[in-house]
């Protein structure tokens, strides 16, 4: 049994989730306070007088590398950056009707949403405490609200239990596990069992708060199966909503406890508390590649080469060589006096050059993570129509992971859903399949949680698989340790060659992390300027 606040607070979490841990913890007045982006101070167009004017050549055009050729323009840098797509944005990526493109398999699509409809096919979510939003706001990217949490959309688990194959509603599941938790918690702290490590201040505090968070009914004297009760309330739903006059509404019945706890519905709760994840979250308004097309502005698209293919990179006695080829085939060579490296690890550490082999084992010590998306076009909304959900996500285990229901356009005739988003197996295995294959599979498993319009009034459709996707070649990368020496080699510069992307950074696969690293790189090396 524990012994201190802490081990008690780790049974919580461990018994009811994130949320009832953070409740407990704000109840006995131990709730952590919100952390800070880390400040930052760009280079500015005076700090180079007298310097000479320093080139930098960018390797990679996604949202690390334009950044920094952004930062370094602020100073007067003579940035060039080298991008082997034909746009901006890297994984960074909207797929409108007309974008064709093929994967390192060889199959091929062509978008045919209608116009005004579009997938995010990699980013697509912007949390309010990312660095990303002040890029927004700077560069004059309009955004709204990325709906990341609706308490009316599904909760789909299969299995053998009473709850399982059974679309459940988030309001329905949350008010139950936070219920019953509630329920167990007050009557241990009732009894006596948790008087070793709470204080009676302690014990008081946390029983009012179970009372109003759980729901739960109050003590029954001489009866304690019967005290502080869960039967559930409102919060869950109504067989028949409250209305008019007399008609006050009739609760759904609450689902059996063991039916609950066996259906592990309560264990997709903690995401929604989550650092990255707690609403509020924006995006861009049509679309989340207005970040990169803005940053392209932003920085002179004469200053972008796009079709630009890395071939060699290499220190030299004056600086930097890179070698590339153009949209034509050609071969050419650019000479620059640093480089800021911000392709993918795994793709940098096969270009050929003279980085030494630590650095080289390093970018290849970085693991790529499988992902995919599908996004299906509609031509009636029946999200809002038939189930009132706006906005919010799915979370299933059918393989389809997460079903995100736009967050924009409502009412409209028509809208794109992301069918699925899913990571790991189950991206390998709709990765495995033609298009029409993930499509009809998309539209087979939707409809066992939304019945049989989900295959109905289709328009579109688009799916990426993002382990085959050109350039990129995963849809982010781990690494089997962020302390050790391989990630730490990363962090300082190979000669006059920089490294900078989200794998540098304690928040991959967000943009977040690609802007803090690329302001990391661009420091270092404008420091380095000053210094000399």
């Amino acid at each position: 049994m524990p012994n201190t606040r802490r081990d008690f607070l780790r049974y919580v979490g461990i018994a009811g989730g994130a949320g009832v841990m953070y409740g407990t913890m704000s109840a006995m007045g131990l709730a952590p306070a919100a952390a800070e982006t880390p400040a930052y101070t760009a280079p500015n167009a005076g700090d180079l007088r007298g310097r000479g004017r320093k080139s930098v050549a960018v390797l990679g055009g996604g949202i690390a590398g334009l950044t920094a050729a952004y930062e370094l323009g602020k100073a007067g840098y003579k940035v060039t950056v080298l991008e082997a797509r034909n746009r901006p944005g890297g994984r960074n990526w909207t797929v409108r009707g007309g974008t064709s493109e093929t994967d390192l398999k060889g199959i091929s699509q062509t978008a045919k949403f209608t116009k005004g409809e579009y997938m995010n096919a990699g980013p697509g979510r912007i949390p309010q405490h990312h660095v990303t939003l002040d890029y927004c706001r700077e560069l004059g990217v309009a955004i709204e609200p990325f709906v990341n949490q609706n308490a009316d959309a599904y909760l789909y688990r299969e299995g053998s239990t009473a709850l399982s194959n059974t679309a459940v509603r988030h309001r329905a599941a949350k008010a139950d596990v936070y219920g019953y938790v509630s329920e167990l918690l007050a009557k241990a702290t009732d009894q006596g069992s948790l008087d070793g490590y709470l204080t009676a201040a302690d014990k008081e505090a946390l029983m009012s708060f179970l009372s109003s968070f759980g729901a739960i009914g109050p003590k029954v004297s001489g009866d304690a199966a019967a005290s502080y009760k869960y039967t559930g309330t409102g919060r869950r739903g109504y067989e028949v909503e409250p209305g008019a006059g007399l008609e006050a509404g009739t609760p759904l019945p609450p689902y059996p406890l063991s039916d609950v706890l066996a259906s592990g519905v309560g264990n997709y709760f903690s995401f929604e508390f989550g650092w990255d994840q707690a609403m509020m979250m924006f995006q861009p308004v049509g679309g989340m590649d207005r970040i990169p097309y803005a940053f392209e502005k932003a920085i002179g698209l004469d200053k972008i080469k796009y079709g630009a293919k890395v071939l060699d990179l290499r220190n030299t006695p004056a600086g930097v060589e890179v070698a590339y080829t153009n949209p034509g085939g050609q071969s050419k060579v650019l000479e620059a006096d640093f480089a800021i490296c911000a392709l993918p690890p795994h793709i940098a550490a096969k270009v050929p050059g003279n980085l030494s082999a630590e650095a080289v084992a390093a970018l290849a010590y970085a693991q790529p993570a499988d992902a995919g998306k599908i996004g299906i076009e509609y031509s009636r909304r029946w999200w809002e129509l038939d189930h009132r959900i706006y906005g919010g996500i799915t979370n299933t285990t059918t393989g389809l992971g997460n079903m995100w229901y736009p967050s924009s356009g409502f009412h409209g005739e028509r809208g794109t859903m992301i069918g699925y988003y899913n990571t790991g197996a189950s991206a390998r295995t709709y990765g495995a399949m033609k298009p029409a294959g993930r499509l009809a599979s998309a539209l087979e498993k939707g409809a066992q949680i939304h019945g049989p319009v989900y295959g109905q009034d289709v328009a579109s459709s688009f799916s990426v698989d993002w382990k085959n996707v050109e350039h990129s070649e995963g849809a982010w990368v781990g690494w089997p340790s962020q302390t050790d020496d391989s990630y730490k080699r990363l962090l300082e510069p190979e000669g006059n060659i920089y490294f900078a992307g989200d794998h540098l950074s304690h928040a991959i696969a967000w943009q977040h992390g690609a802007m803090v690293s690329a302001r990391a790189s661009v420091t270092a090396l404008h420091s380095r300027v000053m210094a000399a």
